[in-house]
């Protein structure tokens, strides 16, 4: 236990972009199980084994650090949630689907925090926000195009809402899981094609696949 409070600076030299990174990294870790502003300064610093003051050599700002570690956060989830293209359309929307569901409940307080703490009202992390739903919408556009459906700003807006949807609905269970998780993806798979496809088409997705 010792080894925790040991000054990592003593022990190994790192660059500056080692350095940012591991402070960053630790940062996404504390994120794991506190809301974002939760997450201490002073307490990031005495894991990394550096001062406070050299912190901010590497963050304008608290705000600066909290913001880097969301942006890690967002591109985490992006990476975990990415879809496999070699699927047929309906297996992919669900396997991606399945990630996120995966991931955010490993993530739990993450999750929550982010979308529903007080991040939400700062302009830069809306940005960040925004920027991984618009990633996560054009996957979908992208997936929806291998039936023909055309991406116009009617998909595009029915997309976004379902993304919203998905966000929504997932929190909710987070917070009072009354269905099993199968269920609940397949709840957000089903609210696609819903909103955002002709009957035709629907039943061409889930015919590719749902069986």
């Amino acid at each position: 236990m010792s080894s925790v409070n040991t000054p990592a600076a003593k022990r190994t030299r790192m660059s500056p972009q080692e350095r940012r990174a591991q402070l960053i990294e630790l940062g996404t870790e504390m994120l794991a199980d506190r809301p974002l502003e939760q997450v201490s300064v002073e307490d990031i610093a005495d894991q990394a084994g550096v001062s406070r003051g050299l912190l901010f050599h590497y963050f304008s700002s608290k705000q600066d650090f909290h913001l880097a570690i969301v942006r890690e956060a967002s591109k985490t989830m992006l990476e975990r949630t990415a879809p496999d293209m070699t699927l047929d359309p309906y297996q992919i929307l669900r396997d991606s689907i399945a990630n996120y569901v995966d991931y955010v409940t490993e993530n739990r307080e993450t999750f929550i925090s982010l979308l529903r703490g007080s991040a939400t009202g700062d302009p830069d992390m809306r940005d960040v926000f925004e920027q991984t739903r618009t990633t996560m919408a054009e996957r979908t556009i992208a997936n929806l195009y291998k039936l023909h459906v055309e991406a116009n700003p009617t998909t595009e807006l029915a997309v976004r809402g379902w993304i919203a949807f998905v966000e929504e609905a997932t929190i909710s269970w987070l917070r009072d899981p009354r269905i099993s998780r199968d269920e609940l993806i397949e709840l957000n798979v089903g609210a696609l094609p819903a909103v955002a496809l002709a009957p035709s088409m629907i039943a061409s997705l889930l015919g590719t696949g749902a069986e």
